[in-house]
């Protein structure tokens, strides 16, 4: 089984969740931070199942996810 990292952002509306690493565009959401995490580990599987497994071929792979913040004017 493979280890897959998950970035789950809140917004004032719900969760969004979203895998690093995959091929193309997989995105879960939900009310809540356990509601989106289970829909995007559902949108994994059926990404796998509909394109193969070759969407979680890439190289190099995603050691570590990082979250930082940046000042912007405006």
């Amino acid at each position: 089984m493979r280890q897959i990292k998950i970035i789950v952002e809140r917004h004032p509306d719900g969760y969004v969740a979203y895998p690093l690493g995959v091929k193309g565009a997989v995105v879960g959401e939900g009310d809540t931070y356990d509601e989106a995490l289970a829909n995007v580990r559902s949108a994994i599987h059926f990404h796998v199942e509909t394109f193969g497994r070759d969407v979680l071929e890439l190289d190099p792979p995603v050691l570590e996810a990082f979250v930082a913040e940046a000042g912007v004017e405006g």
